[in-house]
């Protein structure tokens, strides 16, 4: 079960991810980024997200690091990971739901 610690976390990632793309400017819509880059930024911090836990557990494997941090940092990447399901799930359900509009 997710910390309290680690969903702040989580929403505070998701809040800066939104700060740096998500938001359009107001004199130029089409200054943000495409939809495509978002998706493609989150995954690429959900892996970063990864690879940090695979250092720490492999620096635990070597005696250089502590089993709290190893645990934080693969709680973190267990967030990471289903925080990005849960977007891509719901992506996918209004794709299907704008396919199932009448013309």
């Amino acid at each position: 079960m997710a910390s309290p610690t680690i969903a702040a976390n989580a929403y505070a990632n998701f809040a800066k991810m939104m700060e740096r793309g998500g938001l359009e400017k107001a004199g130029n819509p089409a200054a943000g980024p495409s939809f495509g880059e978002l998706v493609k930024d989150a995954v690429g911090s959900v892996m970063e997200v990864g690879r940090k836990s695979d250092a720490q557990t492999m620096a635990m494997a070597s005696g250089k690091a502590n089993v709290m941090d190893v645990v934080t940092a693969v709680a973190d990447t267990d967030v990471a990971v289903s925080t990005l399901v849960s977007v891509r799930d719901r992506v996918i359900q209004a794709y299907e739901d704008i396919m199932k509009m009448p013309i």
